[in-house]
């Protein structure tokens, strides 16, 4: 069953299903790119790793049910002996479940030149802690961009959620819902695009850069995010009957509830 929404789908960024989604969306960009690239590259998942602590603004949208004690549970206490003496009846504790830092990591597309084995092309869909201003994750995002972008590989940034602040902020490009965004190595000097898209847009087919005189590949997101919605199953997931997280801002909001009750869903 195809998603209701006619671009990107404002409930697949809700913080409990996007580690989902980001996976899913990952593997179909390698699975889309494979048979237009090869034999000349191949292309590869690989991860980006950084540690996240107590005091990261984006420590509680990582993983949090791992991260607090249900309301109800009162883990019990280790029972004292009876021969122990205790002058008081030790108050029972909630049980940390969390490690002062945690190792993160998110994973990215990278097309390798397989007679170099050099990167070309860095492809990253971002995640919600690359959003947080001051979260490690961002601080990690934005040096692997700058990384890049000093190289003569390329940098393609997929952004498709609407919450926290942009990761890049390319001039005189109109505000959107959602952006794409490519810094590509021409050789003389670096050229930068982006493909600004609101909500009600299809998802653009964007280009993914090869090295010269290889035409780039092209990677149509909203087949993409199509496919892995029906693989998935997103749509036995998604209560379309109640407000998306995070929330829409009036007029998409009733623009979303009107669409929903043509389709039955609301």
């Amino acid at each position: 069953m195809p998603s209701p929404f006619p671009g990107m789908d404002p409930y697949l960024e809700d913080p409990a299903l996007w580690p989902d989604v980001h996976h899913a969306l990952i593997e179909i960009i390698r699975e889309t790119l494979v048979p237009q690239v090869r034999p000349r590259y191949a292309v590869r998942v690989e991860q980006r790793v950084y540690v996240n602590d107590v005091d990261d603004p984006a420590y509680r949208i990582m993983v949090p049910d791992l991260r607090i004690v249900r309301s109800g549970q009162r883990p019990s206490w280790p029972a004292q002996p009876e021969s122990a003496a205790v002058p008081q009846v030790i108050t029972q504790p909630v049980v940390v479940t969390n490690l002062p830092e945690e190792e993160i990591t998110e994973a990215r597309v990278e097309i390798i030149d397989r007679a170099e084995t050099a990167v070309v092309t860095v492809i990253e869909v971002v995640s919600p802690t690359n959003k947080v201003r001051g979260a490690a994750g961002r601080t990690s995002f934005i040096a692997k961009r700058k990384e890049v972008t000093t190289s003569a590989a390329h940098w393609l940034e997929i952004d498709l959620l609407r919450g926290g602040t942009r990761t890049a902020y390319p001039a005189g490009v109109p505000e959107s819902d959602y952006l794409v965004y490519l810094d590509r190595h021409t050789g003389e000097r670096r050229r930068r695009y982006a493909w600004p898209v609101d909500l009600r847009d299809r998802l653009p087919v964007v280009a993914v850069p090869l090295r010269e005189p290889d035409v780039d590949a092209a990677l149509d997101l909203q087949a993409a995010l199509n496919t892995i919605y029906d693989r998935a199953g997103y749509d036995l997931e998604v209560n379309y009957a109640r407000a998306p997280e995070p929330p829409l801002l009036p007029p998409a909001a009733q623009w979303a509830v009107d669409l929903l009750t043509a389709k039955g869903l609301r």
